[in-house]
């Protein structure tokens, strides 16, 4: 039993070390996939099945989907956003009267 579970708490540290030294936060997506699983092995070799049957769900489904959902969604706003730029560029500038400033105050 000593055993798997110091194999168990290798694969956690090795799984959180590659989400830490993951760059892309796509890729950093997937490797909390990975360390979620790992999680679960390791609360299974823990023998705590209740606690390994939810971190199965949140940590290796849940979470990882939600942070993939939030950076879609960032990337489409900073698409929609340079292409408006781009338009206003074409078209001579804003059409607020603001002349290049943003709703900040500061120089676009």
């Amino acid at each position: 039993m000593t055993v798997l579970l110091a194999a168990a708490l290798t694969l956690v540290a090795l799984a959180g070390t590659a989400v830490v030294a993951t760059n892309l936060p796509e890729r950093q997506a997937v490797s909390l996939s990975f360390l979620g699983l790992a999680l679960t092995v390791l609360f299974v070799a823990l023998q705590a099945p209740g606690v390994a049957l939810s971190q199965l769900g949140v940590g290796t489904a849940i979470v990882p989907l939600m942070v993939m959902l939030a950076i879609r969604t960032i990337n489409a706003r900073h698409a929609r956003q340079q292409a408006a730029d781009q338009q206003d560029e074409q078209d001579g500038g804003p059409e607020d009267g603001q002349s290049g400033k943003s709703a900040g105050g500061a120089e676009t």
